[in-house]
């Protein structure tokens, strides 16, 4: 089961008391006191374990502490420290104060241990409060209490590709043509309930992560439908791909018009991310379809000009008749125009039309995110 926030208690352990104890043994006059320090409490970690992709774990488990330390001996025996909680989270987990609503953590590096909730100190024993005025101490220090918080932990998905597009548009067609991911596949809108990830490879070596994300609809960022539930896994991404689909009710227009919309009220940093568009389902039951000189072919060819065109996207057709690319850097002589998409392609995921295109693009975009830095 996928889960992408969960509140939780956490608290770090007590430390352990001092001990009140004076030496007593055979031949050894006045002894002295001789008790030993409490153990420090045990504190909270957060690590981040790439294994793990969802906050299921969670479920049902709503309390996590710490050990506390053990108390002091005589003999000015130390306590026992408390042992560590190490609370294994999945990378791009962010962890909220449930009462004030501040980040307090955001994890994202593989590996990464980081202190969120420290120990209690151990009370001092007897032993260090003997003095020339005090010389049979009868009391110790407590051990201090450890923290206790309630906080609320949030998955978003770290990928480098997000795509972004009406229910049933073919989103997880594609995500599973091209990747590893396995999601389920119907004809019907919100088939996809959970966000999936997948692994493009190109070539033997180079690879990038892609996530197919639940259907977004008008008034998502409102709360309709699925898309505010998962809209923030979009935020993770470095490159939105917009999946429109040429045989929708919608036109073509319209489908990418209320996206935006929805991405800009829900983030405007999103609206501002580097995206391409990804013409879907251009061979819709009829194979004959993806030839140029087919009549319906060349009308679904014309109206992706004639929304390009609406776009202001400056044309520069590619080699075949449904990839279009925005004028390089070296056209205009300076960086891309991220108001508009980097590319535009009509791809097939059932016939594998400009599929592997589709996949040069998109790591080829990466790249040049990449050298931009």
């Amino acid at each position: 089961m996928f889960v992408d926030s969960v509140e939780i208690f956490v608290s770090s352990g007590k430390g352990g008391e001092g001990a009140v104890s004076f030496r007593r043994e055979k031949f050894v006059l006045n002894g002295g006191p001789d008790g030993g320090d409490g153990g420090k409490g045990g504190s909270v970690y957060f690590q981040v374990d790439k294994n793990t992709d969802t906050l299921s774990h969670f479920r049902g488990h709503k309390t996590f502490k710490a050990q506390n330390g053990k108390p002091g001996e005589g003999r000015n025996k130390y306590g026992k420290k408390g042992e560590d909680l190490v609370i294994i989270v999945p990378p791009g987990t962010q962890v909220f104060d449930s009462q004030s609503g501040e980040l307090l953590l955001d994890l994202v590096e593989e590996s990464q241990k980081i202190l969120f909730l420290e120990g209690g100190k151990g009370g001092l024993g007897n032993a260090h409060f003997k003095s020339s005025t005090n010389q049979r101490p009868i009391y110790a220090q407590k051990g201090l209490l450890g923290i206790t918080k309630q906080i609320l932990l949030e998955l978003k998905l770290i990928a480098d590709v997000g795509l972004v597009g009406f229910p049933n548009v073919g989103k997880s067609t594609l995500v599973s043509v091209l990747s590893n991911a396995k999601p389920e596949i119907a004809n019907y809108e919100f088939t996809t309930l959970i966000p999936k990830l997948g692994i493009v490879n190109v070539g033997e070596y180079q690879s990038f992560v892609i996530a197919d994300i639940p259907g977004i609809i008008g008034g998502a960022s409102e709360g309709k439908g699925l898309g505010l539930e998962f809209l923030r896994h979009i935020e993770r991404t470095r490159f939105l791909l917009f999946v429109l689909d040429l045989t929708n009710y919608r036109t073509l227009e319209e489908q990418f018009t209320t996206l935006k919309t929805e991405l800009e009220c829900f983030s405007i940093p999103l609206t501002k991310r580097p995206f391409g568009i990804m013409f879907s389902k251009i061979d819709i039951q009829n194979e004959n379809l993806l030839e140029p000189d087919n009549v319906e072919f060349q009308s679904y060819q014309d109206s992706i000009i004639q929304f390009l065109g609406k776009l202001g996207f400056g044309l520069k057709e590619g080699e075949n008749s449904l990839l279009f690319m925005q004028k390089t850097k070296e056209d205009f002589k300076s960086e891309y125009d991220l108001n508009l998409p980097l590319f535009a392609i009509g791809v097939s995921s059932v016939s594998r039309k400009n599929l592997e295109s589709l996949r040069f693009l998109l790591y080829t975009s990466l790249k040049d995110l990449n050298a931009q830095k």
